[in-house]
């Protein structure tokens, strides 16, 4: 004779597998918390290494000086594509890449940007520095890339439209 099990003598089973899987999910999210060390260092040393007062700045000379001590000198190694026309200011696709040794940083600068440092980065030793990023850019500017390579400055920029709806 097969007896069947009741709902009550299922019931704790249950309870077990469901409280095993609230804990384990409780230990996924809490992990992260209780690590501490190199991790929780990195995180904080990376904040306090933010540049803050170079996205704060309204002119290029204030913004680069901030972020590098210095201003670039223009050079033909730094390739930069940004269209000639943007039909939606909200969305201006650039690139940058070089061809450079020892690329530490790339930057965009949107020049009539309220605040012209638009995006930085810094670059790995032994990663390719090519950039591609999206910018918003708030009226017709000039767009300037930025590289630091060596310990030394180069740029390449190139001016931008930025029309209402591609009418002009």
């Amino acid at each position: 004779m097969t007896k069947t099990l009741s709902m009550m003598e299922r019931s704790p089973r249950r309870r077990e597998v469901l409280l095993g899987a609230a804990a384990g999910a409780a230990a996924l999210v809490v992990a992260p918390a209780v690590l501490t060390g190199t991790a929780q260092a990195a995180v904080t040393a990376d904040a306090a290494a933010y540049p803050a007062k170079a996205f704060a700045q309204t002119t290029e000379a204030a913004a680069l000086k901030i972020m590098y001590g210095g201003a670039p000198t223009h050079s033909a190694a730094v390739k930069m594509n940004a269209p000639d026309i943007a039909e939606n200011g909200a969305v201006v696709p650039v690139t940058v890449d070089t061809s450079m040794a020892n690329v530490t940083s790339v930057a965009l600068l949107a020049i009539d940007n309220p605040f012209t440092m638009a995006a930085a980065y810094k670059i790995p030793a032994g990663t390719n520095p090519g950039i591609s990023s999206r910018l918003k850019l708030a009226k017709t500017t000039k767009v300037v890339s930025v590289v630091q390579s060596g310990g030394k400055l180069y740029s390449a920029s190139k001016p931008v439209k930025v029309t209402l709806g591609g009418c002009g």
